[in-house]
């Protein structure tokens, strides 16, 4: 991966890993949108992000693992479920020599975006 500069996309982030990582990555990003269509995609913190009324989830590809951040209410939402993994107060770890639980990623996400909508919500008030 190219360090050198930051990516601009998605595609971009995606496109600088070996091929075995890019398409877990890209399975990733699938598996959010179809969750979230209405996200918009971006990068922040050098890292993939989708937002909707403010960051939802972030991913990124590492050499041994894909890192998902729900941020900390995402994490404590499903703590039981991700007890099988690495996590941190905002961050899972989804190692590479293990199937990565993409329905788990599609109900952590799900939980994220209906939160976002809820604060939205909640601000219009």
């Amino acid at each position: 991966m190219n360090k050198e500069s930051v990516a601009k996309t998605i595609d971009e982030y995606i496109a600088r890993f070996p091929d075995e990582i890019a398409i877990r990555l890209q399975k990733v990003r699938e598996t959010i949108r179809g969750v979230a269509p209405d996200a918009v995609e971006g990068i922040s913190y050098q890292i993939p992000v989708f937002k909707l009324h403010g960051p939802m989830v972030y991913f990124a590809g590492y050499r041994t693992h894909i890192g998902f951040y729900p941020t900390s209410s995402g994490i404590e939402q499903f703590k039981e479920e991700l007890s099988g993994y690495k996590i941190g107060r905002g961050t899972v770890r989804f190692p590479l020599n293990q199937e990565i639980p993409y329905d788990l990623i599609a109900s952590i996400t799900a939980f994220r975006y209906a939160e976002n909508i809820a604060k939205k919500e909640a601000l219009r008030k």
